[in-house]
């Protein structure tokens, strides 16, 4: 049965200080509402620099989520873990499992604006030895036990609620990307539907011997607005997803392959297209019928600057005409499937 998502990244082009303000509190409540009315994950991401706010910091947004909730899992989609101090990261991560009860679920990407490298003080051409050492010291922190880091002996404490550790997936369209969860034996989350890439994955995890599983994206996962009048919210709101679309596809260079990329230059080009759907509740629950019931909802109501109350009606219209009719039985079978996004 279909996985449940609300995506939440923040972005508001015409913010000011007292409305992104506003806007981040009501994505807080919408979580909580989220996890109240029995979906399954709520996932956020990570680009630096933006002028139209995107997160920048989603494991504090995160812990805002899972202080908020009591049940729901927030999937970080992607965190660009080269950026970080690897051994804060390691902390800050085990915290966030230890108050959650490990309903953080992180997928580790390697990122794709240099821009944002250079911003942090970090080495673009070394972006996969960064990555290497992150994941690497995450693997070593978590253990609890000493480890040689850069030179020394060092310690993370305190050690995650969650064993062996905290959910880790490693995130990408590449086979270095592939290479690297094979190796470490973690699983794999291709930022789109890749199936040579997943058999690519398999093998080198048969040569190093590791253990590890794949979580491919479906051929299609489009993010959903919900809305009694789909010509309405286009007309008026169209604007919000063309400005995420497009802002999305001007970062990624060519060879860098999303689940959610779009190519279209204005809003009927958008709608056509279907990347981003305005659904009817019924259109909805037919959408999740298809493929045996086996795709993912990803519900995006803040999209792209979308007016807070739109937003609500969007996510109301959801939890009350779409949830209850989806069969319990086999729903929410993984936090992270249809969790498409930046950063990987």
């Amino acid at each position: 049965m279909p996985v449940t998502v609300v995506r939440l990244n923040l972005v508001d082009p015409a913010a000011t200080s007292g409305s992104l303000s506003a806007r981040y509190r009501a994505a807080v409540e919408m979580a909580a509402y989220a996890d109240e009315q029995g979906v399954d994950t709520v996932q956020t991401e990570e680009h630096h620099g933006s002028a139209d706010g995107w997160l920048p910091a989603p494991l504090v947004f995160a812990g805002a989520v899972l202080g908020a909730t009591r049940r729901i899992t927030v999937t970080v989609s992607a965190l660009i873990t080269p950026l970080y101090d690897p051994l804060r990261l390691a902390e800050d991560i085990a915290v966030l499992d230890l108050v959650s009860g490990g309903r953080l679920v992180t997928v580790a990407g390697i990122g794709y604006r240099p821009e944002e490298y250079a911003a942090h003080g970090r080495d673009w051409a070394g972006r996969g030895a960064l990555q290497d050492e992150a994941l690497e010291t995450l693997l070593a922190a978590w253990t609890g036990e000493p480890f040689r880091h850069r030179g020394r002996t060092v310690r993370v404490t305190p050690r995650p609620a969650t064993r062996p550790h905290p959910p880790l997936l490693v995130g990408g369209s590449s086979r270095p990307a592939a290479r690297r969860a094979a190796r470490l034996g973690l699983p794999f989350f291709p930022s789109a539907h890749l199936p040579e890439l997943e058999e690519y994955y398999h093998a080198r995890r048969a040569e190093y011997g590791t253990e590890g599983w794949c979580l491919m994206p479906p051929e299609s996962t489009p993010l959903l607005h919900v809305a009694e009048d789909p010509d309405r919210v286009w007309a008026e709101y169209g604007h919000h997803l063309l400005h995420e679309a497009r802002t999305y596809a001007s970062w990624q260079p060519e060879g860098v392959r999303s689940a959610v990329r779009s190519r279209a230059a204005d809003a009927a080009a958008l709608r056509a297209e279907g990347v981003y759907r305005v659904l009817t509740p019924g259109e909805c629950l037919a959408y999740a019928a298809e493929d045996g019931g086996r795709t993912s909802l990803v519900l995006h109501p803040l999209c792209g600057g979308m007016p807070v109350e739109e937003a609500w009606r969007s996510l109301r219209l959801f939890a009350e005409r779409v949830l209850p009719r989806l069969e319990d039985s086999g729903r929410g079978s993984s936090p992270v499937r249809g969790a498409g996004g930046g950063g990987i």
